[in-house]
């Protein structure tokens, strides 16, 4: 029963993913189309509209945004601790087991990098709306029904499998612990919609008032933690999900205007971001690890912490400082194709990679444990971790062929006529719903049916936001 510990501790939800067209839509960029084939007719389809794609594009945005997203999955994987050993299937927390393994989270932590990148995104899909005379109703719904639509069928199928599993007698914290461990991508999905309601606004300031509009909000950060460690005060830290990213996607906006410095000035500015970690870190009171923690009372991502805008900024000033040979690699044709191909389905690669891992965890249990008797943290059980991720990723891709064209789907017209009061109150209803699952998952949490509560939530708000009324 315990498999799904290492995955359920607060913050272990590194990051997240969202269709490839999601941000940016305008003409003439590709899309690979819905009539799936072999893998080489679809690689032939890919490579045909990458090659469509304008010389303007910042192709880079594109590749950072897959890159950090597979890395997020393999992070995931690589840290999943199964043992079969006794006749009983057990997990124990991977930086337990080797602390020195904490240090993996200043990279599996990537999470900043794809909020900086949703910053430039969103600032070009804004300019974009701006210069079409599309308004805040119009540029919210395609948003909203391109994050939320993929979502709502990995919900349904879980809420089919939990209820399956009761059929079953499986007991219900084991139903529980799958769940929330399986639902623990939908985390970003929670944080990164509120994002999008409030690009347009934090766009606003950042074009009036620049660098100023960054610190304000790491300020407020700041201010958090020092009542969180210096005062004791909890509570107010859980505002830091909205400080600490806001921040962080600011960050964005000042890659879209040039404003992020020469390639040696962001080396140094990457310096001074790791010097300040080391000194958070050692001598201060924040944990070594950037998500999850032994310690599962203090975690650097339960609520976010300063800590990780200087991780951010550490990972994105090396990033940002190769970005022009990187754009030119990018104009090779079967790079930028493969660019393609992983961005136009990879919020079904990022929603569903951690179900399948637990269905065939699940299935490796029925068969007596087959592939779950090594030890973890043994050198045979580092060893065997590339097989591992090798077959995860075989039985994600059909299933990814098979959902990825939910990021494609077609919206209605009357979508971007819904008003934008609605759309917002439907997508805080979602935000809420989603957090409820990812936390207590399904058959938990502290008050009976909260799970039913939670869905009933969820499909309200896809309702009142149009997007449920959008497809087509």
């Amino acid at each position: 029963m315990l498999v799904f510990k290492v995955l359920l501790l607060p913050g272990k939800g590194m990051l997240t993913g969202r269709g490839y067209w999601s941000i940016i839509k305008r003409k003439p960029y590709p899309q690979v189309s819905d009539q799936q084939g072999g893998p080489m007719q679809i690689w032939t389809q890919a490579s045909e509209m990458a090659a469509q794609t304008p010389h303007q594009r910042n192709r880079y945005v594109d590749f950072l945004r897959a890159v950090s997203i597979l890395i997020v999955i393999l992070g995931h994987w690589l840290i999943t601790t199964a043992y079969f050993v006794d006749g009983e299937l057990t997990s124990e927390h991977l930086f337990k087991i080797q602390p020195q393994t904490q240090w993996l989270t200043w990279i599996f932590q990537v999470m900043p990098i794809f909020f900086i990148v949703g910053g430039y995104s969103n600032a070009v899909s804004l300019e974009s709306a701006q210069r079409k005379g599309i308004k805040y109703g119009g540029w919210l719904a395609g948003r909203l029904q391109r994050l939320v639509t993929p979502l709502l069928v990995l919900l349904v199928v879980w809420a089919a499998i939990a209820v399956i599993m009761s059929y079953f007698e499986v007991s219900p914290k084991l139903i529980q612990l799958a769940s929330r461990a399986s639902l623990i991508p939908t985390w970003f999905l929670a944080i990164y919609i509120m994002v999008v309601i409030l690009a347009p606004l934090t766009y606003r300031l950042w074009q009036r008032l620049g660098f100023a509009s960054f610190w304000i909000l790491v300020a407020l950060a700041v201010l958090m933690d020092i009542a969180f460690f210096g005062a004791g005060l909890r509570w107010p830290g859980w505002s830091n999900y909205f400080w600490v990213w806001l921040a962080i996607h600011n960050l964005g906006y000042a890659w879209r205007d040039g404003r992020m410095g020469k390639p040696g000035q962001l080396l140094i500015m990457s310096l001074l971001a790791i010097a300040t970690i080391w000194v958070l870190v050692f001598p201060g009171p924040y944990p070594l690890a950037m998500v999850g923690s032994p310690d599962q009372t203090l975690s650097n991502t339960t609520p976010p912490k300063v800590i990780l805008l200087a991780l951010g900024i550490f990972q994105f000033g090396l990033l940002l400082a190769v970005e022009k040979p990187m754009r030119q690699a990018l104009m090779n044709l079967r790079l930028w194709t493969a660019t393609v191909l992983v961005n136009s389905m990879i919020m079904t690669v990022y929603l569903w990679h951690i179900t399948v891992m637990i269905v065939f965890i699940g299935l490796l249990y029925l068969a007596g444990g087959a592939g779950l008797g090594l030890e973890p943290g043994t050198t045979s059980w580092w060893l065997s971790r590339p097989l591992w991720m090798a077959v995860l990723l075989v039985l994600l891709l059909p299933l990814t062929l098979l959902l990825s064209p939910l990021e494609r789907i077609s919206r209605s017209p009357n979508l971007s006529n819904t008003s934008p009061l609605r759309q917002v109150t439907g997508a805080m209803m979602i935000c809420l719903g989603v957090a409820l699952l990812a936390l207590f998952g399904f058959g938990g949490g502290p008050l009976p049916r909260l799970d039913l509560a939670a869905l009933a939530l969820i499909a309200v708000g896809a309702g009142v936001s149009g997007v449920l009324s959008g497809l087509k």
